[in-house]
Order: structure tokens, then sequence, then C-alpha cells
């Protein structure tokens, strides 16, 4: 977790419904910093904290998030962490296939999630640690006077250069 940035995006409405959380690479396949296209190379905006670079940016929209039941706020959070690269270095879990995201069935996926999340939860011997997750938004925010997060923009594609390419053979 310390090279993940955790920030916050206000939900539109108070729906339950919509997105929840989403976590944005800040590396290209199998971690590359930089990704040819065409003539040009590009680089995902870093982001540093402390002077350590974040390889990934979760962001959890508030108070949609908060409002949702424990379980599926926990679920939301296993889910989210699952895409990070088992290798984590900055690229997104890819799966076999079209569907390199979510794998083929995203109710597999899900599955697969809540089964790490419910293996988790029957090993873990300090449940206070995610007692925060116990509670709505509201509770949360008078309970504590608040609840202070920050925006963080998710990060932009910049050129870094032109690609070189070989020189075209004379004949």
């Amino acid at each position: 977790m310390p090279r993940v940035l955790l920030s916050y995006t206000p939900s539109r409405n108070r729906n339950r419904f919509g997105l929840q959380a989403r976590v944005t690479p800040m590396r290209f396949r199998a971690g590359a910093p930089v990704r040819h296209v065409d003539s040009c190379e590009y680089q995902v905006q870093r982001y540093f904290v402390n002077d350590v670079e974040m390889l990934y940016l979760m962001t959890f929209c508030l108070p949609r998030f908060f409002n949702q039941p424990f379980e599926e706020k926990l679920s939301t959070v296993f889910h989210e962490m699952f895409h990070i690269s088992p290798a984590f270095d900055g690229d997104l879990r890819r799966h076999e296939g079209r569907y390199v995201v979510h794998s083929r069935s995203k109710a597999d996926y899900e599955a697969n999630v809540n089964a790490l999340m419910e293996q988790y939860l029957k090993g873990h011997g300090r449940p206070e640690l995610f007692e925060f997750l116990q509670h709505p938004y509201r509770d949360l925010w008078l309970r504590h006077g608040g609840i202070r997060a920050a925006i963080v923009p998710r990060p932009k594609l910049l050129p870094v250069g032109r690609a070189l390419r070989p020189a075209a053979k004379e004949g």
C-alpha cells in the first residue's frame, strides 16, 4: 500500500448504484514506463508522495461508497485491489482472452474476489482495522467531525518524445 495513492471523487448523486471505486495504473503493460504509439512515446503522468513514486491511484466515490452495506464496501476494496498486477509493477492484472480486465465472466471475477474476501475475514485477527467500513458516510462524518480526503485527478498521458525508428534501407 505504500505505493498506492488513495483518493476520492464526489459521486454525482446519492443513488447507491453506480461507480463505487476505480484503480488507475500508473504504468503500461508489464510495468513499462513509456509506450510507443505511431511515432511518439508517451508516459503516464507521475505522482510522488514523500519522494516515493506511486504505482496505482485508487479512487473511491464518496459518499456513495460509504453508503453501501459493509460486505459490499469490503468487496469493492478487494475488487479494486485484485485489479493490481501480481507483479505490482504499475500495470493491471491481465486475464486471458478478449476481456483482459475482468476476465471472460465478470460473475466469475466477482466470485473469485468474494472468496478472497471471505478468506480474509475468517483469518483476520484485527477487525478494528476495518471497523470504519461498518458505518455509513453521515455517521462517520458526525463521529469524526468531518471526513478529510484528497481529490487526485486521473493521470494524463504525456508525450515524452518521438519514437526512434530504424532508418529506411536504401535500395
